[in-house]
């Protein structure tokens, strides 16, 4: 019987049929649709840039941020790159979590506490030189605004070397919000089968010499508010729960 939770195998989403597989299916299936639904702008690209491996930290609103970032991505990274996945969302039911692996190359992540095994595994395939695709928040917003980062980010960032891509996806909880977004207002509007989004790629970062993890997670964390901000045109973007706790 095939183990669920942290300890559910993900190598095979790795191998060579898994990957020829979602690559044909990304091809003709999830971007296109992902393209129409959205009317997807992507901006930052030249920022993606060297060999990597890229660790992308994102802001998270949505169940559709994952199909949105992945389609964004140029296909050489979008091949190499990993999803970190709420281990409770996504890997609990057999069903759920074959689907996940095999659509986005994901693996189980545990957010509400540090966990050394998912931390572990993340670790071993940044430095195996796959991609990270990575929600600091935790999960989707309650509330529109950034929630605080975990650490996770800046941890995995600093152990492997890797370079960090600060990425911002704008309006995706409008985007059948009712169905995939958390927040009450995206939850509580009415449902658009077609909604402009824009994913932004913010210049890479790395951590610098005698830096401490916390104040990289900071900068990693301002960085995804400064794309967010100039994205919005929000001035207050990242910083109304301060104001409102």
């Amino acid at each position: 019987m095939t183990q669920l939770g942290l300890d559910y195998p993900t190598k095979w989403g790795r191998g060579y049929t898994a990957r020829f597989v979602r690559g044909v299916l990304q091809r003709y299936f999830i971007s296109p649709v992902t393209r129409r639904m959205s009317t997807l702008e992507v901006r930052g690209l030249e920022n993606i840039a060297g060999s990597g491996p890229f660790i992308f930290v994102a802001n998270h609103t949505s169940n559709l941020d994952t199909p949105l970032v992945l389609t964004a991505l140029p296909t050489a990274e979008r091949k190499r790159t990993v999803v970190a996945a709420a281990m409770d969302n996504f890997f609990m039911d057999a069903r759920k979590a074959f689907s996940t692996v095999l659509l986005f190359n994901a693996i189980p992540i545990e957010r509400h506490k540090v966990n050394r095994q998912s931390a572990l595994q993340a670790l071993e395939l940044v430095q195996d030189h796959w991609n990270l695709l990575i929600y600091p928040e935790g999960g989707r917003t309650p509330d529109g605004d950034l929630k605080a980062f975990k650490g996770g980010a800046a941890y995995l960032a600093d152990r492997s070397k890797a370079t960090v891509i600060p990425t911002y996806i704008h309006e995706s909880g409008l985007l059948r919000g009712p169905k995939y977004a958390k927040a009450p207002q995206f939850v509580e509007a009415p449902s658009k089968r077609r909604h402009h989004v824009i994913v932004t790629f913010g210049p890479a970062l790395h951590a610098e010499e005698g830096e401490n993890l916390r104040r990289f997670g900071a900068r990693i964390e301002e960085s995804v508010k400064e794309l967010g901000r100039e994205v919005s045109g929000d001035a207050t973007y990242g910083v109304k729960r301060i104001s409102e706790g």
